[in-house]
């Protein structure tokens, strides 16, 4: 029964496939009869190809129009369609067409010039479609098509297109520019290093700010703008927390906009150390929330910041002893995430209105549009952090000072046990106690030191008996250490005592003094007697800089602002150390101390100014008193000037200097003295605090005309009386006298909006600190810097690169530095020349240029022979080569750069090129001296090249005889200004002279001395015969 019923299955499905054939082509018949509409594209190419035959197989059951489209998608989201055939269908059956397939030149070569430039293509369809007639051009006169897809390349990818044409001339020279023969694309800023090097935060409110830019490419920009509602980043940022924030809040990295507000992404520190992430939405609210985990400190930790739409994850990876620890957070906020990253600007650290977390910040990372998902499972060390081994000199330093303490505790408990035996215990004790001593003296096992620690460990002891048992602190033990280097260094005649010494410095910054890690970071960076170690002397640095010290601060912004020793160069990096020592400046100025002296640009070279050097006990000093009793007021202002800043050599002395200003104030009237007068009893240095006794001689000096005191008096108004109305008519009339103080004081009222019925006005204070700082105000400067490193939206642009300058400006005025810098005078003067030229190296490598112009002197000088001479060489180039790239660099310095280039300095090639623009460079600053190297040169055989000649302005002397342009050389030379160069030059412009008269009249002279000697024995011989004649006649 079974098998009966699948016999009769299988014989139905036998029946209906047999109907379903006869079916199908009855269909087909019908279809070559009456031509169904139909088309497909038989051979599609895979990329977009140059003259590809295309086959097209089609049909219509009516006339009908066959057209062949390219349809383009853009990365911008724009969408072209292009007509490539069209060609009518007949009803019938199917036909094939080959078509030679004709795509733009655009989307098959690359631009040359003439092929232009395309947007970046995301997809490219050929479309063949059936159209009837009798419809407008919309989708319903579609009847059939068919798609093929072709890959799109990359346009820098494409093949070159070989023009079957003749090209213009300057088409074929724009092909052959760079941007033609180095197929590349633009750079953009997609991944950006934010922060490449290491940054010391000192935890105040400085830091790096940095601004991104819109892409230039097309794409990028457009999806760039897309992500603004739906951000889609990473950031990740290296950091090394010292101490945990001391305020309520610490920067670590944030977002300021515009208006001045926090927008996304905002990462600050908390005191418990937690991190506390905060972003921005559409309708300007903002939501934050703080990590589950603590940032430890003292351990590098690298920071993962992922924002992804409205979730943003935060990863933690901290190194401890080559140990890893992850830890993680992410939160979800309830609003749409709006962040545009080329909106305002970013800080990395502090900033105007947030302190700074106090430690280290790594590489900073900042990876637009893009999440990094392998960010965790390939993490890395940077090699910046690897090198510099923060960590290892950190753990030494805590076991070194844990060393000191105990011996500091032994000697203090030791010296306290004896003390309270001597007074308690009667004569016999003492005699047992003294006889055990002599007999069999033993030591503790605390008082045990390694060679290196030995005398340390004997300061140690020694300040704990002079304190007779009392707390010494670790900061005491590591100033007497200093002190006992700078002895050892100040006794020593050669190099060879410098290693010795470095172990004690290094002891010293160990314990927190930061003079002797700067020193210690000099001498690793100049190889003064030691090993040349640059990751050594720039650990040093950082160390030193971190605890806020001057030096230090200048000595990184230097490095980061010429990108010297290795370093990246970064503007805003070294802004950021340099606006720490400029604000620093500003404080000091009004706190004067003897630590500080005048910043004094005093050239060792220069005869005139150090013959000026004096002090107390100096006979010009004591020649100004004299003059100064006999009421000469212009003594008794260099007199009181002298004392109060430290001026020509002389020790400040702030108590003495107040006596001269009240002598001249009182005794001689002076207006000058008045003022000075006024200001120190206002402000009360050296002498008590006395308002109405100040304003009363700032009033007589301003009746007398002495313009600073009409901006102190405007000043007294502003602060003391709240009359902005009277100060600002004061400080009007004074600036319209140039007083630099009084436009500084009128941009911060403008800035306060403090000007009676005026708005604020940003603006016009920024104007106002222009003209401050350009009449030489120091806080004036710093804040043209400040505006310039952010720029003002609408007004200001951002000028990083002289922002710069303006807060070096300020920071090369510290008194600390001038301190430094009046020991390097005041030892040379003392024919001290190795203690001279230390401390001349650290303010050289602070970048002081003029610090740099005097140790390349006195290493070129080399008095003594206490430099090793290939030493002494390297030094001079080095430093002779820093000093010509500074605003306004020494001209001699040109001219040993010369003189180095010509006589083949090293292993360096005899250069005359780089001699003579040296020898120019000397020239156009009117120094003779390299007007008549040039004219050697010349004289010499060297053709001086035509730019050389351009920039001398003598252009047209290129094709003429050498003797002409030697004599407008050597004339130049002795038409200068200085008086010394007349006599050589003079003499080397009579040479030429002497050379042009034997070149164009030695041909004239040889014939005259030819006919001489030829004539000349006829003439004998007829003058004898006459001679003879007229004997004979006689």
């Amino acid at each position: 029964m079974l098998l009966f019923h699948c016999s009769k299955i299988i014989a139905w499905a036998m029946d209906f496939h047999t109907l379903y054939k006869y079916i199908y082509q009855l269909c087909l018949t019908m279809q070559v009869v009456w031509g169904l509409d139909e088309v497909k594209i038989l051979n599609p190419p895979e990329e977009a190809l140059p003259d590809h035959l295309l086959q097209v197989l089609y049909s219509c059951d009516e006339p009908a129009t066959v057209q062949l489209d390219c349809v383009v998608s853009f990365e911008t989201g724009t969408i072209s369609t292009f007509l490539l055939r069209q060609w009518n269908c007949v009803p019938g059956v199917n036909k094939i067409r080959t078509v030679k397939l004709n795509l733009p030149d655009w989307l098959v070569y690359q631009p040359d010039g003439i092929v232009p430039d395309s947007q970046w293509v995301l997809s490219c369809i050929l479309r063949a479609s059936v159209r009837h007639t009798g419809y407008d051009d919309t989708e319903k006169s579609v009847r059939a098509q068919h798609v093929a897809n072709l890959k799109p390349k990359p346009y820098l990818s494409r093949r070159v297109k070989q023009h079957q044409l003749c090209i213009a001339w300057g088409t074929q020279m724009l092909q052959l520019t760079k941007q033609f023969i180095q197929k590349q694309c633009a750079l953009e800023q997609e991944t950006l290093h934010l922060l490449s090097s290491i940054y010391a935060s000192t935890g105040e409110s400085f830091g790096i700010t940095k601004t991104l830019n819109p892409h230039r490419n097309e794409v990028l920009e457009y999806l760039r703008v897309k992500a603004i509602s739906f951000p889609w980043c990473t950031l990740s940022i290296w950091i090394f927390v010292t101490r945990h924030c001391q305020e309520a809040l610490c920067g670590v990295f944030h977002h300021i906009n515009s208006q001045n507000s926090y927008i996304t992404p905002v990462i600050l520190l908390t005191k418990s150390g937690h991190l506390h992430i905060q972003m921005n939405g559409e309708s300007q609210e903002s939501s934050a929330f703080l990590s589950s985990f603590k940032v430890p400190l003292n351990v590098w930790c690298n920071l993962i910041v992922m924002v992804q739409g409205r979730t943003v994850a935060v990863n933690m990876v901290c190194l401890d002893n080559n140990q890893r620890t992850v830890k993680t957070s992410e939160y979800m906020f309830r609003f749409i995430i709006m962040f545009d990253d080329t909106e305002g600007y970013f800080v990395i650290g502090g900033g105007k209105y947030i302190p700074g977390v106090k430690g280290y910040f790594g590489p900073v990372i900042y990876h637009r549009n893009r999440i990094v998902s392998d960010i965790m499972s390939e993490f890395y060390v940077p090699d910046v952090i690897q090198n510099l081994n923060l960590t290892r000199w950190l753990q030494t330093c805590e076991e070194f000072s844990f060393d000191m303490n105990v011996k500091i505790s032994g000697h203090s408990i030791k010296i306290q046990q004896r003390t309270e035996a001597e007074t308690c215990s009667h004569a016999f004790h003492k005699w047992v106690v003294k006889h055990r001593q002599k007999s069999n003296p033993q030591c503790a096992s605390w008082e045990a030191a390694a060679p290196r620690r030995r005398h340390a460990a004997k300061l140690a002891k020694l300040l704990v008996l002079k304190h007779e048992g009392r707390a010494v602190s670790l900061h005491d033990l590591g100033r007497a250490l200093y002190s006992l280097s700078l002895h050892k260094l100040g006794k020593a005649r050669s190099t060879e005592v410098v290693s010795k010494v470095l172990s004690l410095l290094l002891q010293a910054g160990c314990l927190a003094d930061t003079r002797a890690l700067h020193m210690s970071s000099v001498l690793y960076s100049t190889g003064l007697g030691v090993q040349k170690e640059p990751f050594k002397a720039w650990l040093l640095g950082l160390l030193g800089a971190q605890k806020g010290d001057r030096l230090a601060l200048l000595h990184l912004g230097h490095l980061h602002h010429l990108g010297l020793h290795g370093q990246p160069k970064d503007h805003d990096l070294a802004y950021a150390y340099y606006a720490n020592i400029a604000q620093q400046t500003t404080i000091d100025r009004h706190n004067p101390s003897p630590q500080q002296t005048t910043v004094e640009a005093i050239f060792v070279n220069d005869e005139k100014m150090l013959n000026i050097q004096t002090n107390e006990n100096h006979h010009i000093f004591q020649w100004l008193k004299q003059q100064a009793r006999r009421g000469a007021t212009e003594a008794e202002q260099a007199i009181a000037r002298m004392l109060f800043w430290g001026q020509q050599g002389v020790t400040p002395n702030i108590l003495k200097a107040v006596r001269h200003y009240e002598r001249g104030a009182v005794q001689w009237e002076d207006p000058v003295s008045m003022y000075d007068y006024g200001i120190v009893l206002l402000q009360g240095h050296g002498v008590e605090k006395n308002i109405p006794k100040a304003v009363t001689f700032l009033k007589k000096a301003m009746d007398k005309g002495h313009v600073p005191a009409i901006n102190a008096l405007a000043w007294y108004y502003e602060h003391f009386e709240k009359d902005y109305k009277q100060a600002i008519q004061l400080w009007e009339q004074a600036d319209l006298l140039m007083c630099p103080e009084a436009a500084f004081n009128l941009g911060v009222i403008y800035s306060q909006g403090l000007y009676p019925g005026k708005p604020a006005n940003q603006y016009i204070a920024y104007k106002y600190y222009l003209k401050s700082a350009e009449r030489g105000n120091l806080r004036g400067g710093i804040l043209i810097a400040d505006i310039w490193t952010t720029g003002m939206p609408g007004f200001v642009n951002r000028h990083p690169s002289d922002a710069v300058l303006w807060v070096k400006w300020a920071a090369e005025h510290n008194g600390y530095l001038g301190s430094i810098l009046h020991k390097a005078l005041d030892a040379y003067l003392k024919n001290d020349v190795f203690t001279s030229l230390l401390y001349y190296m650290m303010a050289a490598e602070a970048g002081y240029a003029v610090a740099q112009f005097n140790v390349a002197y006195l290493c070129e000088q080399n008095s003594g022979g206490f430099l090793d001479p290939v030493y002494a060489s390297d030094c001079m180039w080095r430093y002779y080569n820093i000093t010509i790239q500074s605003q306004n660099p020494n001209t001699y310095a040109f001219i040993r750069m010369g003189d180095l280039f010509y006589e083949r300095h090293g292993n360096r090639q005899k250069n005359l090129f780089s001699a003579a623009q040296m020898y120019t460079l000397a020239a156009l600053r009117n120094n003779p001296q390299g007007w008549y190297n040039l004219g050697v040169l010349g004289e010499e055989g060297y053709k001086l090249p035509l730019s050389i000649l351009i920039k001398l302005g003598i252009s047209e002397l290129y094709l003429a005889d050498k003797e002409l342009l030697l004599n407008a050389l050597y004339k130049r030379c002795r038409d200068s200004e200085d008086a010394d160069s007349f006599f050589p030059c003079s003499l080397a412009l009579f040479s030429v002279y002497v050379q042009t008269f034997q070149k164009h009249y030695s041909a004239a002279i040889k014939f005259c001395t030819a006919l001489a000697v030829v004539a000349a024995p006829t003439v004998f011989l007829i003058i004898r015969g006459m001679f003879r004649r007229r004997l004979s006649l006689h």
